[in-house]
C-alpha cells in the first residue's frame, strides 16, 4: 500500500524552505497538508484576561492560510482546514486516511509543546509516528558549537561564538509538484474573523494596508526592501525611526508566522551584497535575524521561566498589578506623549516599532512599577508579529530578569522622544490632541502655562491627560 504522510502546518505557512513538507515528499507517495485553527489560541484568554490573539493577528493568519492553500493548489495539492484542537483534529484525519506519519515543525514553548506531545501520544495508539522537523531558526541547533543547555546567556558572547563559524544552510527549494491524495470529505472552509468573535480590521493606517499575510506577500516585501528600492542600504541609520513604512524591513510580521524563512532572508541579503556590496546596514539586518535565534535558544534553554515574573534569572523583583495604571498605559492616556503615541499605534494597527516597544516596556516596568508579565501578555494579544520567545525574552530583558548584562537599564523617555522624533511628527500623527503644538512643547505639553494651554486647546487634565506619575524622573 502506498504510504501517506500528513503535513501539519503550524508557524511555517510557506512552501519554500519547509523541511516538514520536503521530508514528507521524499518519504511518502501521497501528502495531505493540514492546518488547524486552534480555538484555544483564537478564542482563549491569557492569565491576566487578555484575548490570546486579537483581530490584527487573527486576520493576518487567516490571510496567510488562504495564501498557503492557493499555493498548494498551484502545485496539484490542497490544504485541509479544521477549527478545533490540533491534537484531536489531526489525529482524526490520521485515522481516516490511514497515514503512516505526521510531519510538523517542532515548537519549543510550553503551550505548543503540550499540544504536540498529546498528538504524539494519540498517534502512538494507532501505530503512527509524529516526525519533527526544524524551520524557525536561521541556524540549525545541530550546527552550533555548544549544546542548547550551554548557550551563552549574553547575546554578544553568543554572537562571537557562532558568527563566521556556524554555517547558515541553504534554504530548501519550493517543491515543483506535491503528490496529492484523493480526499473526498470536507476539505474545510477558511473561517472569518466573526467566527472567532473578532471585529473587522479597519485599514486606516499604512501598517494594516501593507501587512497582508502570506508567503507571496512576504517575498514581495523582501524584494521591495532589498532590490526594488534598496532600502536596506540605510537600515542601520533608519531602523530606530517611528513613523512610516520604509524605515525598517517589517519582515518580523511574516517571519513570526513562517511565511518567509530566515535562511531565505539571509541568503537574499548575501545575494544583494554580491550585487551592490556589503555595508553596516546589510550586516545589521542579519544581526537582527541572529537576535531572533538567540531568543529562541533562550526559550529552549529556560523553558517556562521566560513566562514567569522572576524570569530567566529567577530574580526577586517587585511589580504591582494596578489595572488603573496599566489601563492608562494600554489606552495611551498616560500624559506622556511618546508612550501614548506608541500605545495608540499598537491599539489601532497591531504593530509598534522596536524603539517604541523598548520605551513603552521600560515605562510600564520602571516608571509605573507594574508587573512586566501584564505588558508581555498584552503584547501577545495585540502584536501582529507576536512570537513567544522574542516577545517574552525581550520583556525579560527590559524588566531586568533576562539577558541584559547591564543592571538597572532605564530609558529616559523625554530624551528618547526628542532623539527619535525630533520634530514630533510621530507624536502628532498618533496623538491628535497635540497636533497644533509647536516643537518646543510637543514632547512636554505639561510645561506650557495655562495661557498656552488655552491657546493651543491642550488643557492638561481635561482634553489631554495629566501625567499619571511624578514626571521628575523622566524629564531631565
Amino acid at each position: 500500500m502506498e504510504h501517506t504522510a500528513i503535513v501539519w502546518f503550524r508557524n511555517d505557512l510557506r512552501l519554500h524552505d519547509n523541511e516538514a513538507l520536503t521530508e514528507a515528499i521524499q518519504k511518502a507517495q501521497r501528502i495531505l497538508p493540514v492546518y488547524v485553527f486552534d480555538t484555544r489560541i483564537f478564542q482563549g484568554k491569557t492569565p491576566f484576561g487578555f484575548n490570546k490573539t486579537e483581530n490584527f493577528r487573527t486576520k493576518f493568519i487567516i490571510e496567510s492560510v488562504i495564501d498557503l492553500r492557493e499555493n498548494l493548489r498551484s502545485k496539484g495539492s490542497d490544504l485541509i482546514i479544521r477549527v478545533g484542537l490540533p491534537e484531536e483534529e489531526v489525529f482524526t484525519l490520521a485515522k481516516r486516511v490511514k497515514s503512516s506519519w505526521v510531519y510538523c515543525n517542532r515548537e519549543r514553548t510550553s503551550e505548543e509543546v503540550k499540544v504536540q506531545d498529546t498528538l504524539e501520544k494519540n498517534l502512538w495508539k494507532i501505530g503512527q509516528e509524529l516526525r519533527y522537523t526544524r524551520g524557525k531558526m536561521l541556524l540549525h541547533t545541530a550546527d552550533l558549537p555548544f549544546p542548547v543547555c550551554q548557550v551563552p546567556d549574553v547575546f554578544t558572547n553568543f554572537r562571537k561564538e557562532v558568527e563566521g563559524i556556524t554555517p547558515i544552510r541553504q534554504p530548501l527549494d519550493t517543491p515543483n509538484v506535491i503528490p496529492n491524495i484523493v480526499f473526498d470529505k470536507d476539505r474545510g472552509v477558511v473561517p472569518a474573523l466573526a467566527d472567532f468573535g473578532k471585529s473587522e480590521v479597519i485599514c486606516s493606517h499604512i501598517e494594516n494596508q501593507k501587512m497582508i499575510g502570506g508567503e507571496r506577500q512576504a517575498i514581495s516585501q523582501l524584494n521591495y526592501y532589498l532590490f526594488e528600492f534598496r532600502l536596506i542600504d540605510n537600515y542601520k541609520e533608519t531602523r530606530n525611526a517611528l513613523l512610516g513604512w520604509d524605515f525598517s524591513s517589517k519582515l518580523s510580521v511574516w517571519l513570526s508566522t513562517g511565511c518567509v524563512s530566515p535562511k531565505y532572508v539571509y541568503h537574499k541579503i548575501k545575494e544583494y551584497e554580491q550585487q551592490w556590496g556589503k555595508n553596516d546596514s546589510t550586516y545589521w539586518l542579519y544581526f537582527e535575524l541572529l537576535w531572533r535565534d538567540f531568543f529562541r535558544l533562550m526559550g529552549k534553554k529556560y523553558e517556562c521561566k521566560i513566562f514567569q515574573q522572576e524570569g530567566m534569572r529567577e530574580a526577586d523583583i517587585s511589580g504591582n498589578t494596578d489595572f488603573l495604571l496599566f489601563n492608562n498605559w494600554k489606552n495611551g492616556t498616560t500624559g506622556v506623549p511618546l508612550i501614548d503615541a506608541n500605545m495608540r499605534q499598537l491599539m489601532a494597527t497591531g504593530f509598534m516599532s522596536n524603539r517604541g516597544r523598548q520605551n513603552v516596556a521600560s515605562f510600564l516596568v520602571k516608571d509605573l512599577n507594574v508587573n512586566w508579565v501584564m505588558g508581555a501578555e498584552y503584547f501577545e494579544s495585540m502584536l501582529i508579529d507576536y512570537d513567544p520567545c522574542s516577545n517574552y525574552c525581550n520583556w525579560n530583558y527590559i524588566a531586568g530578569v533576562g539577558n541584559d548584562p547591564r543592571e538597572d537599564r532605564y530609558f529616559n523617555i523625554l530624551s528618547q522622544s526628542k532623539r527619535y522624533d525630533p520634530h514630533g511628527d510621530f507624536l502628532r500623527y498618533w496623538v491628535p490632541e497635540l497636533r497644533d503644538l509647536p516643537d518646543a512643547y510637543i514632547h512636554q505639553p505639561e510645561m506650557m502655562d495655562i495661557g498656552l494651554q488655552v491657546k493651543y486647546n491642550v488643557i492638561i487634565g481635561k482634553n489631554y491627560p495629566n501625567a499619571i506619575i511624578n514626571t521628575s524622573k523622566w524629564i531631565s
